[in-house]
Parts: C-alpha cells; structure tokens; sequence
C-alpha cells in the first residue's frame, strides 16, 4: 500500500503513546453519540435507569474487544484495519419489535441470531459478490451518513421531544463544529489529529459556563461509583421465528456496512487503490459477525463498524491499528469507571450533534465515492436512486411504519434496513435481461472499428457496473489488437470478439481466420524487428501483453486462431 500524503499515521505505522490514546478517546467520544439507540431500545423495554447502566456498561466491555477483534486479523478474522466497533442503528427496529414482544432474552437472542447470520455470510462472500457489488457497499456507507446526519439534526431541532434549543445551545454546537472545521483544515499536528476532541471538550467546558449541565445528570454523576464491576443484567436468551426476517435483513445490512467501512478503511491508507481487497473484506464481516455475536451473548445491543468513525480517522489523519488498542482500553476502562461512563452518557446536546454532523461530511463523500468507483447504467442508477429515496422517506418520516402491517413495521424501523432491503431487491430484479456474455461481429475492412469497440465496452461496462480504469484498459487493448491483426495476420473473413464479465474479471476473447499472433514476454531485438513481418508481430504482440493481466493464443487446426485478454477486476 502506498500512504497517501494527507495520512499521518498508516494502519502499519506506530503513533507516539500520546496521539494513540488521544485519538482513541475521540473515537470513544464519537462512538458515545450512538448511545441513543441502546438506551432507547431499553428503556421501551421498562427497565430501571440503573439496570440500564449496567447494560450500557457491559456494552463498553464488548465495544472494546470487538473493536480490537478487527484490527488484529489473526487467522481468518479482522480485517487488520482501524474499524471502530459501534451501536448501530440497523437493529433499532428490529430489537425495539423483540424487546416488546419478549424483553431482554428476546433482544439478545435475536442479535446472536443476527451475529451468527453475518458470520455464516462472511463465509460465502465470493458467491455473493454479484448480488452484493461495490456500488450497494458505498450506498450502505452514504446512508449511515445519513443516519448519523439527520441523528445530529434531530438533537438540534428537538424533533425527539426533548425542550428546543436555546440561542446559546445553537452557539455552541455552531462554534464546537466551526472548531472541528478550522482545526482539521488549518491545524496540523497534534490538534489536527485531534480536532473533535479538542472541539468537544471546549463545548463542553462552555455549556458547563453557561449553566447548561443538566444538575440531576451532575447530581447521578457525583453519585456514581468510581469503580465497579458492571453488573450483567441477564436473563437468558429466547428466540422466535417472526422475528427472523427483520434481524436477517439487519444482518445483511451489517455486513454491507461492514464492507464499507473496510472498504473505506481501504482507500484511506492505499493512494493507490482502485478495488475492494475481498480477504481483508471477508475477515473483517467475520469479526463484525463476532461481535455481534459476543453482544448478543453478553447482554447488551447490536454492534456493526462505524464508517463515521473510519471516516474521522481518514479526517484526522491517524489511521494506525494501535489505536484500536487505546479504543479497546478505554472502553474497557469505562466498563469498570462508571463515573468516567457517565460523563460521556451527560454529553451536551449541541456538541453531541455538532460531532455527528462533522463526521457525516466525510462519510456521505466517501460512500459517493464508493458508488461512483463503478460504471452506472439506468439499471444501476435507479437501484441507487429508488433505495436512496427509501431510506430517505422512513428517516424524514418515521411514522411511516405504523401505516404497514405489524410483520413488516420493523423493517421500516430504520432508514438504513429499508433502504438496503430496497437496494437488494431491485438489484436482484434488475439483473434480468444483464448478459454477462456478449458478442460483436467485426469485418476486417470496416472503417469505423474503434468507434464500434469504444461503444461496445461502455455500453455493457455500464451495465455490469464494472471498474471504468478495467473497461478502460480492455478498450484500448481491444482497439490496438484488431488494428494488428489486420495489419500484420492478413485476417480472412469477419472477426468474432466475446467479452464476459462476473465481478471478478473481465475476459475478451478475438477470434479469426488467419496467421497466429505471438505474444513474446521478452521485447524482439531491433535486428529481429528490421529483419522483417513476423518482428513487427511480435514487437506489437509484446506491447499488446503488457495491456492485459494476462494473454494466451492458440490456433486450431481448422485455422481459426484464438487470442484470450484476462483483466482483473
């Protein structure tokens, strides 16, 4: 991998012990906004602000190590990357229908359901990557911007029911984010990789000057312990089969997410990436299965990576795996700290959603990236499109899923589960009639082949959705190869050229009636090209071999030679 210039401290690299623990606090700061939706989840389930605690504090526990669980990839887990581990929002629906209908055993029997059908899908990635392409990874990451984007809205406009904003509650979330803005633009060095803490500590310290603390959340804070065990609060785990629809679309949402935020991960750290690394991709959903897993039989609620988190890493600059082990420690800490827990459950409104609006800025870019990687046709383009303006219409009208019958309503639980539910669906209905084979019939006199070739690759590149560098490079190696076998096989008849894609590769194959074609590895001597045709063919055979990833050419005994271009994809 090739460090990108904007990156400080690449996934291999070792920040100084100080930057590692301040940016793994950040990280702990960013993740505490998600808080939300565990807590709510609770208490629709009745529990005692206590027993929510001990809930929250066993699920630092399992924050912690399923976070280091990613960035160690040991074996065939973890992706290797900086993923933080976070609540999501892709089991709120989901677990609110199991809590209500069966509490705690039902929850946490569901989100180890859930875990195991990720882990299950990690193992069979490579079938699936037709029917789970790239561009569904970027939309995965471009809504959780959105959730964490319209999260942050919503605590400034008070849609939660929660008192509006004062004038100097909207000061301070607007100076909090000004500062994260200014300082992760303008600053360098230590502040630059520490922005959002930095940012939030002050708007913490200037709601504290105003008064803005709420005094019983101080009063529970003074109260609190300073150390204790958390209490696990169990009481086993059930399982019912009316819910396994919603946690298996939440699981497969977790796993899209979890590809994006590897992904992510990715093309922050490499200047020169230009595809998905499908066995750092599997690993990393085997982890994210895990964790998942690890919540479920804890106690606590679901878990998945946080893009916005990757994206805060790209956004500050440090990106090492040891950070993860600051995450891990810290988190661990507040597991057994609930004082120092508390302090980040009281987070003010403002800089609360100051945080999460900050990060969406780079989450929703990347996961547009992510998307735009690919070649869009209108197939595509209205996959995109229609999940986008799904997930967008339950996350500006959540009273949406009370208008749908009571089996389908927790689909509609979360923008980013019927968003990607939308997305699979139309993708799999869209793929009828997308040959992944195709043929062109080419006469040897024409006069306008390129052209034809130019508009055969982005005509089916767009409808495969296939890398614009691959189709690219098949263009010109395609141009260049029927411009010598014209010129230099003395062709007889037309030329026939198959072109077959399956996500993995993209395979070009010509065929004709004429003189073989070589293909020489090693570059023909200038006497070998004077002495005459046949080093002409092979000085253009060897130029033609370093187009593609790989070349063979074969002629049969009727005659018909065969020359077979394989590009990676």
């Amino acid at each position: 991998m090739k460090k990108p210039s904007g990156l400080t401290y690449g996934v291999e690299e070792a920040p100084p012990a100080t930057v590692a623990l301040l940016s793994g606090l950040q990280h702990v700061a960013l993740i505490s906004t998600f808080l939300v939706y565990p807590i709510l989840v609770f208490r629709v389930g009745g529990l005692e602000t206590q027993a929510v605690a001990d809930l929250l504090g066993t699920g630092f526990v399992v924050l912690g190590l399923a976070t280091l669980l990613q960035a160690t990839a040991k074996g065939p887990v973890g992706s290797g990357f900086l993923c933080p581990v976070t609540f999501t929002a892709a089991f709120l629906g989901p677990s609110l229908g199991a809590i209500k209908l069966g509490g705690l055993p039902l929850l946490f029997g569901m989100t180890m359901f859930a875990g195991f059908a990720q882990s299950a899908l990690s193992r069979v990635l490579h079938l699936l990557r037709p029917y789970l392409p790239t561009e569904l990874s970027g939309f995965v990451v471009l809504m959780a911007g959105v959730t964490a984007g319209m999260a942050g809205v919503r605590y400034l406009v008070a849609t939660t029911g929660a008192p509006a904003l004062s004038s100097m509650e909207w000061a301070i979330a607007a100076g909090t984010l000004g500062v994260m803005a200014a300082a992760s633009i303008w600053a360098s060095g230590l502040l630059k990789m520490t922005c959002v803490l930095v940012a939030m500590a002050l708007g913490y310290a200037a709601a504290a000057a105003a008064g803005l603390l709420d005094p019983a959340r101080l009063a529970a804070l003074a109260a609190a312990p300073l150390l204790a065990a958390p209490s696990i609060v169990h009481a086993g785990w059930s399982f019912d089969l009316a819910l396994v629809v919603p946690f298996l679309i939440a699981a497969i949402a977790t796993t899209l997410k979890a590809l994006g935020s590897v992904t992510l991960a990715q093309r922050i750290n490499d200047a020169d990436w230009v595809r998905p690394k499908m066995s750092s991709n599997r690993r990393g959903v085997l982890a994210d299965g895990l964790g998942i897993v690890l919540a479920g039989f804890a106690g606590s609620y679901g878990t998945n990576t946080s893009a916005a988190n990757v994206a805060l890493a790209g956004a500050t600059g440090v990106a090492s795996r040891r950070v993860a082990w600051a995450i891990a420690l810290i988190f661990v800490l507040l597991g057994f700290l609930p004082q120092l827990a508390m302090l980040f459950a009281i987070m003010p409104r403002p800089v609360m959603a100051a945080a999460l609006v900050f990060t969406t800025c780079f989450l929703l870019i990347n996961g547009m990236q992510i998307i735009t990687s690919r070649m869009l046709d209108t197939r595509k383009t209205l996959v995109i499109g229609l999940a986008t303006v799904a997930g967008l219409t339950v996350e500006v009208f959540p009273r949406v899923a009370s208008f749908v019958p009571g089996a389908i309503a927790p689909l509609l639980g979360s923008s980013l589960v019927f968003g990607t539910l939308v997305a699979l669906l139309l993708n799999l209905l869209f793929r009828i009639g997308v040959r992944r084979t195709v043929n062109l019939i080419l006469e040897a006199g024409a006069a306008d082949r390129a052209t034809t070739i130019e508009e055969f690759y982005e005509r089916h590149g767009q409808a495969w959705g296939a890398r614009p560098d691959v189709i690219a490079k098949a263009t010109f190696g395609t141009q260049q190869l029927l411009e010598t076998v014209v010129d230099n096989c003395s062709p007889r008849g037309p030329l026939e050229l198959e072109a077959s894609f399956d996500e993995y590769r993209l395979e070009v194959r010509l065929r004709y009636e004429g003189e073989l074609l070589a293909f020489p590895e090693q570059r023909p001597s200038n006497q070998e090209i004077l002495d005459g045709d046949d080093g002409l063919r092979k000085l253009a055979g060897y130029m033609l071999r370093r187009n593609a990833d790989r070349v063979q050419a074969r002629q049969g005994a009727d005659g018909r030679v065969m020359v077979h271009f394989h590009f990676d994809h």
